[in-house]
Parts: C-alpha cells; structure tokens; sequence
C-alpha cells in the first residue's frame, strides 16, 4: 500500500465514523470542541490547556479505551485547542484582558482600536490572521512530520534515539523559564516521579512502601495536578492576596464602526509571522508566548520603514500589530505537533494532553515509527497508525474550515465571556478537574495523589520554576529508560554507549552546549 492508500483511509476514518444525527461523529466532536475553545480563550482566567485536561479524563470514560475512539477524543482536544488560539483575541481586544500571555501582544494595538470605535475591525483582523497562520502552520506540518520521522528511523539507532531524548529534554528545560538551573530542577523531578513504579526488574522503586504505588504515579493525575491545580491555587491565593475581584476591567467603546479591511497590506505581516510561528513552533519547547513577540517587533520594524502620514503607529491602534501577532501565536499550534507526530516528544502543554490521550487509549504510538509503509509487516499491509496520522491531520484542517466559515462569526458572540469573575471560575474548575480524575481512576488515591502535585505546581509558580519541563520529562522518562535499556543491552552492555556512536556524541554534546549557552542569558 502507498501513501495516497493511507492518506485516503485516514480522510474515510473521519468522515465515515458513525454518525450522530447524520454527521460524523469525529466531526461533530471537532465542532463542539472548537466551538467550547473559543469560549474558553475568551474567558480570562481559563486556558486551551485547562479544557483539554478536564475534557480528556471524562471523554475516555465516555469513549473508552478503544481504538476507535482515539479520533473522536483527539478531534475533541485539537477542536478545543484551535477554538481557544482564536477565543483569546477576544478579552484582549474588547477589554484590554489578555487570556494567556501571548494575547498581552494583541492589547497594545487591538484596545486603542477598540477605544476608537473599530472593535469589530480589529476582531476581524485577529481573526483573518489567526486562521491564516493556523492554516499554513497545518500544512507544513502534514509536509514535515512525515518527512522528520522518515529520516530519523532511517538513520537513528538506539543508541542516538536515546541521546536525542536527552537532547529534548536539555533543550526544554534550557529555554522555558528565567532560569536554566530551574528548568534542570523541574525536569530532573519530572524523570524522578517518572521512576516510581515496579520498574522493568520487577521489584519495588521509590514507592515508599506504599502499594498504591507499585504501578506507578497516574499519569494524568500528576499532569492534571501540577499544570492545572497548581495555576489554580495560584490564581485563588493571588485573588485573595489583593483583595479585589479580577472581573475589574476597564472596557473600551464596542461600536459597530467597521473599518476598511486593507488585506494586500495585511498579507506580508501576516505571511511574515507565520512562517516565524511555524518554525518556532517546530522546536519542542519553545511556545506562542516568543513566537508572538518575534512576529509584534519584526512586524514593527517593517511597518516603521513603510509607515503611511498619519497612519497610527504600532501601539497606538495599528491592524498591522494584531496581524503580525495572531498570525505568529496561531501558527505555533500545527507545527507544535511536529516533534510530537515524528519523535513523540511533546513541546507545550496542549501537546502534552495530545500525547496524553494517544497513550492512554492505546492503539497510536507517536514516534518515528508511525509513518513506516506497512507497519512494519507487509508491504501490502496498511500501516494502522500511519492511517491514524492522516486522520489526526484530517481533524486539524475540519478545524481549520470551521475556523474559516463560523470562527469569526462566534468569536465575536462570546466577549460577554470575559465579564466572568475569575473567582467563580476557579472553583469550578478545581472541582471539575478532581471530578475528572475519579471518574476516569474511580479511586480516591488518584484524587490525593492529583492535590499532592496540584501543591507541588503550586509551590513551583511560587518559586518562579516552570511546571512544564517537569510535565514532559515525566511523560518522556518512561521512554528514555526503555530506550536507554535496549541500546545497552543492544551494544553488549557497553556504559559508553552514548560516547562511542559519533551521532549520539553529537546530541549529547549539543545538550551540554545548549544548556552552557542558556546559562549565558541573564535571568530577567
């Protein structure tokens, strides 16, 4: 079987699952997944992430562990994380309230035109970018991704695969943060929570006598608990701290005043900071938040060399500004699933519930291994999750044509959403999460174990340490010792495996300098 064979079974594996009145049911858990992702990047407060962790738990137990049901519940989380990239220019441009920070770009240009009457000008801008760089960013990925995992398993054993996890994991915890020592220190709690288990001999580790323990941490509940729970403790005690309730926002004049929509000027910012998105977005790691602010100040130099008389500068209600950073911060979320699709490796936290849920449904193991003609088998054998790739792909442009015909269209029906006090939301959310995890490990030792790592997030924001390496270095740890274990015993139990292979040399001397050099930066 060729390709074009896994690319069509993958198409007919969305559109003809079984429907519920008449429409596809992956389709339809796309469109109620995008359109629950606008609503929460409108709400200041909650985030893409926050949804995808609560949704995930209570979709499995809806759809179970079947394979089947991995395209439905990963419709759901990418509808979800689509929906929620458009949904934050909404709060930021309306009410000078940006959801996450990399919509802090979208204020300084979307609130003064919002102020000036052109609100819906500049959601219509926000919206024409975002869709624009989501849509490219999507194509590059169905372009990349195969092409990445095809050479890795062609020229990568064991030995340089375990050495690019390290690799991975060195990059990750160097660049999110202030501080490179943190980023160590998350990741290197993350890999230890990671060894908790019977482990591969057999015998209890690290469980401290508890046999609660002996199969290990849940995974979804140290994930929920430090990403989710942590922020949530967080933003509680931040609220109580000042005393004041955080719906107080100023909000600027919403008329309906529409401006001219000058799109031949707003092409080149537009193209300009999807490409910057996309190959920022392609580094495991590295987030909207930079991907943003590298598309605003390119963006800015541009437009201050070709600026109109009387034409408003950047900060002062300029369309080119929202362009320039939209289409930045939406093209980060396809080419995020790059190393995901090709290396299994997660970059950002809606990769992280992405990977998640191929995990724990089973049937689809992302890595370089996806994307074999065959699988491994036959020739004229399909390769079940290169199929499953193709259909994941299929979800991600369903979502991209829902954002084109009805995103703009509800995005802006939902600025009412950001009127909602944090302080009634955030307790919602902590129930809905906990809920989430009994319903999904029907145990109240998860429910503990989740509010133990909810303080441990707690207690890492306090600090000022990122809880993300720690997330992914959990996640990966089980990989890079099954990995590190086979390439030792594939060497002939050689301790120097990784120093012996001049590729796997490379990586880890790429890992030491990638961490020297981010020592260098000075901590902001």
């Amino acid at each position: 079987m060729g390709v074009w064979d896994h690319v069509i079974a993958g198409v007919l594996a969305v559109f003809q699952s079984d429907p519920i009145l008449g429409v596809p049911i992956t389709v339809l858990m796309v469109l109620t997944g995008f359109l629950l992702g606008i609503t929460v990047g409108a709400t200041p407060g909650l985030a893409g992430p926050m949804a995808m962790a609560i949704s995930l738990p209570i979709l499995i137990s809806i759809f179970g562990y079947s394979n089947d049901a991995l395209l439905p519940v990963l419709g759901f989380l990418i509808g979800i994380m689509k929906g929620a990239t458009i949904g934050g220019a909404v709060p930021a441009i309306l009410f000078n309230t940006p959801g996450t920070p990399d919509a802090y770009m979208t204020t300084l240009d979307g609130y003064p035109m919002a102020q000036k009457g052109e609100a819906r000008h500049a959601l219509r801008v926000a919206h024409f970018s975002s869709a624009s760089g989501d849509t490219f960013s999507d194509i590059v990925l169905v372009l990349c991704a195969p092409f990445l995992a095809i050479l890795v398993e062609s020229y990568l054993d064991l030995p340089e695969k375990t050495a690019l996890l390290i690799l991975s994991l060195a990059f990750i915890a160097s660049v999110i943060g202030n501080s490179v020592g943190k980023g160590l220190i998350s990741m290197g709690l993350g890999l230890l929570a990671a060894m908790v288990a019977t482990g591969e001999d057999f015998y209890p580790r690290l469980t401290l006598g508890q046999p609660a323990l002996a199969q290990g941490i849940p995974v979804a509940a140290a994930i929920l608990g430090v990403l989710i729970l942590g922020e949530v403790f967080k933003a509680l005690e931040d609220i109580h701290r000042d005393g004041q309730s955080s719906s107080t926002t100023q909000v600027g004049q919403r008329e309906s005043k529409n401006g001219p929509f000058r799109l031949r000027k707003l092409l080149p910012y537009i193209g300009r900071s999807a490409v910057i998105g996309t190959c920022i977005g392609a580094l495991p790691g590295v987030g909207s938040t930079l991907a943003a602010t590298l598309g605003y100040t390119s963006a800015k130099r541009r437009y201050s060399k070709s600026k109109e008389p009387n034409a408003p500068g950047f900060g002062q209600g300029a369309p080119e500004g929202i362009a320039a950073t939209e289409a930045a911060n939406s093209s980060v979320s396809g080419a995020n699933l790059i190393p995901v699709l090709s290396l299994g490796i997660p970059g950002n936290a809606a990769a992280v519930f992405l990977i998640l849920a191929m995990d724990s449904i089973g049937g689809f193991n992302p890595g370089p291994s996806v994307f074999q003609l065959g699988g491994g088998i036959s020739d004229d054998a399909l390769n079940p999750e290169m199929v499953m790739a193709f259909g994941i792909f299929t979800t991600m442009f369903v979502a991209n044509g829902l954002n084109w015909t009805i995103g703009g269209v509800f995005m802006r029906s939902v600025g009412v959403m950001a009127r909602i006090p944090k302080e009634r939301l955030l307790p919602i959310v902590l129930l809905l999460t906990l809920t989430a995890i009994y319903v999904q490990e029907t145990s109240m030792v998860a429910v503990w174990i989740t509010l133990f790592f909810g303080f441990v997030g707690y207690f890492m924001r306090r600090i000022d340490m990122s809880p993300l390496p720690f997330v992914i270095a959990f996640i990966l740890g089980g990989n890079l010792e099954a990995t590190a274990r086979q390439a030792f015993a594939a060497t002939g139990a050689d301790p120097f495996f990784l120093f012996n292979n001049p590729i796997a040399l490379a990586f880890i001397i790429l890992a030491i300098g990638v961490v020297i050099f981010s020592m260098r930066k000075p901590a902001e």
